[in-house]
This record gives C-alpha cells, sequence and structure tokens, in this order.
C-alpha cells in the first residue's frame, strides 16, 4: 500500500490533477492542520506565514503549517477546483460561491481551547463566519430555495479536537480539564458540545459533510519530547485518549444521519491511516521534525534551513505533517484503500451523492 502511495505521491505532486468541478463549493472548518492563512492577521503565536514555511508551495509561505500543501488542498484538487479554496481573512466578492476555508491554528471545540497561544477562531466562531457567508451567498442568488439547494450539493469537511487535546487537556499547566474529567469522561463531553455545533451546520444548509477523526497525536515528536514514551514508540496514554473520541464521533455519525433529514455525515479515520508502515515507502523519520525548532516550542524557528530529504519525514515541524503526509490522508479519505479508511463512505463517493 505504502509503495502504491509513493508513485502517486510523486505523480501527483509534480503535475495537480485537473478535471470537471464535481460539486460547487467546499467549505472547510478546521485548525492548523487545514489554516490556510486566516491567522496570519491574528495577535497570535499560531502562525506560519514565513520561511521555510511554504517552501514547497508555489506561493511560498501563506499560514500553511506544513512545507507545502495541506489534506485541504489536495482533496479541493481532487474534487475538480483549479485553485485552493481561499482562507475566510481574504475571501471577497462572489468568489465566495467556490466554498471558504475557515480553519484557525490552535482552535478547538471548546472555546478556551489554545487561549495559551494567543487569538484564534473556534468551531463556534467558525461557525458564526460561515453564518456571514451564507448570508451573502443569499444576497446574491436572492432566493432562500436555490441558496439551499446550491449549498446542499457542497462538501464541508471538519476536523476538530485536536488542541481539544494537545492545548488544553494535556496542558494541565494552562487547563484543568485533566483534573475534572476522566479521558472517557471528557471524550464524552466533547462530542456532546461538537453535535451541537455540526447540528447547527446543518441548520445552516450544510449535507455533505466530511468528519475527519484525530490522528496518532501521541506520535508527535511535542508530544514525545514532552512526556516521554515509557519503552512504546508513542505516547500511548495520549493516543488511547484520542481514540475515546474518536470511537464517539464514528458513533455520531449515525446519529447525525438518522436524526437529521437528508443529511449524508461520513468519518475519516485519519488515526486507522496513520497506523502503517511508512518506512516501506522512504517515509523512515517520524522522531523528529523537518524543520528546526527550538526547545519547546512547536513552529520552526524562522528563516532557518529545513532538511533537504522532505519525503522522508513524516512531521514538518513539531506537530504538523508534512506535505507527503497530508498527499497520503487526503488520498484515502478520498478514495478509501480499506474498509476502515472511511464510514460509511469515503469523500468520493459523498460528492456524487
Amino acid at each position: 500500500m505504502w509503495y502504491v502511495v509513493c508513485i502517486l505521491l510523486l505523480t501527483f505532486v509534480q503535475s495537480p490533477v485537473h478535471g470537471e468541478q464535481q460539486v460547487p463549493c467546499y467549505f472547510i472548518f478546521g485548525d492548523s492542520l487545514v489554516d490556510n492563512g486566516n491567522n496570519n492577521g491574528l495577535a497570535t503565536m499560531a502562525k506560519a506565514n514565513y520561511p521555510p514555511y511554504g517552501i514547497d508551495f508555489p506561493n511560498g509561505p501563506t499560514g500553511r503549517f506544513c512545507n507545502g500543501r495541506t489534506m485541504a488542498d489536495f482533496i479541493a484538487e481532487l474534487l475538480g477546483f483549479d485553485n485552493s479554496i481561499p482562507s475566510y481573512a481574504t475571501t471577497r466578492g462572489q468568489d465566495i460561491l467556490k466554498g471558504v476555508n475557515y480553519a484557525s491554528g490552535a482552535a478547538g471545540i471548546r472555546s478556551e481551547s489554545g487561549q495559551q497561544m494567543g487569538a484564534r477562531i473556534s468551531m463556534g466562531k467558525q461557525l458564526q463566519n460561515h453564518l456571514i457567508t451564507i448570508t451573502r451567498i443569499a444576497d446574491i442568488f436572492r432566493d432562500k430555495n436555490v441558496t439551499g439547494n446550491y449549498l446542499s450539493k457542497c462538501i464541508y469537511s471538519v476536523g476538530m479536537g485536536n488542541n481539544d487535546y494537545i492545548n488544553n487537556y494535556f496542558m494541565p499547566q494552562y487547563y484543568p480539564t485533566s483534573r475534572l474529567y476522566t479521558p472517557e469522561q471528557y471524550a464524552n463531553v466533547l462530542i456532546k458540545q461538537y453535535s451541537q455545533q455540526l447540528r447547527a451546520l446543518y441548520k445552516l444548509g450544510a449535507r455533505k459533510v466530511a468528519l475527519f477523526g484525530l490522528g496518532q497525536i501521541g506520535c508527535a515528536p511535542f508530544e514525545i519530547s514532552r512526556y516521554g514514551t515509557n519503552g512504546s514508540s508513542c505516547v500511548d496514554f495520549i493516543n488511547n485518549a484520542v481514540q475515546l473520541f474518536n470511537n464517539r464521533l464514528k458513533s455520531l455519525v449515525d446519529d447525525l444521519n438518522n436524526s437529521l433529514s437528508g443529511a449524508k455525515f461520513i468519518y475519516v479515520n485519519v488515526f486507522g491511516m496513520a497506523s502503517g508502515d511508512a518506512s516501506s515507502v522512504g517515509l523512515t523519520i517520524s522522531n523528529k521534525p523537518c524543520c528546526e525548532v527550538e526547545s519547546g516550542m512547536v513552529t520552526c524557528v524562522p528563516l532557518c534551513t529545513p532538511c533537504s530529504n522532505r519525503t522522508e519525514y513524516l512531521f514538518w515541524d513539531m506537530l504538523h505533517p508534512t506535505e507527503a503526509v497530508n498527499f497520503f490522508i487526503a488520498g484515502r479519505a478520498w478514495n478509501a484503500q480499506s474498509q476502515s479508511d472511511t464510514y460509511p463512505i469515503d469523500i468520493r463517493h459523498l460528492a456524487q451523492l
């Protein structure tokens, strides 16, 4: 499997897919894994609008927390869009008809998550921004029914929860949640709030929604440097907590689809996809970042010279994956290679509904 992915990556990264646009628009909600510039103008340490970020991106540093494209960029290409979906901070005029990226580094389901980093746009605030967007779309169409029909055909991707663990539950020096809740209780609390947010998104017209589960946070160099691994390859208690959330998120998909008329939610099993042996395709370096990072920090030192063998690294900085990993996850979210990759269908089939 990883061999096939490697060959595909070499061709895809060099020559982007250009086909017929399959859906009218693509809306993106999330955190730094898909942020493409919304944090640039905020007072926050969670920024990536400087070199060496974007070293492999055509436009250079844009605010993407990556050397190149994010998962959302690849999915937009697979959906047939000629360009990446613009950030909410920069979208103007009728460009909103193609979709908007609301994602914000350090953002979470809970409004306080990531606050020690500075300003960020939580899931609740991203929904408020989306309300502004669809109000503008309604003004363009001047017909409520036409607007609703248009939005129902769009793809929505939502990836939230990472910072509710990284920059909340597993940062007890700033947050009390790990003292207030067991991992099981915290997963329940998160899913309850997330469910309310996703139902609000449905009320704003979303019907085709891909929910990205959390990845193996405990395998990130940042977490390993903080907690150690006790002989394991990753911080197991973090990954175990994350899986409690993921299991509940997959169940939430059934709940939403059964209770909301016309809803088509799917779950993307990022954690499971990341469980394969990446070394077989040359992704051999998993325990350190490609770029230079100061002790205790997450993001790259400004203007540092990153590794030259970037396709061999899983992590670009202390938390965020390289373009090669983003391609792999996006590709399997789009076209599932095993039954466990997505549930109940993949994004390719979701777009066709």
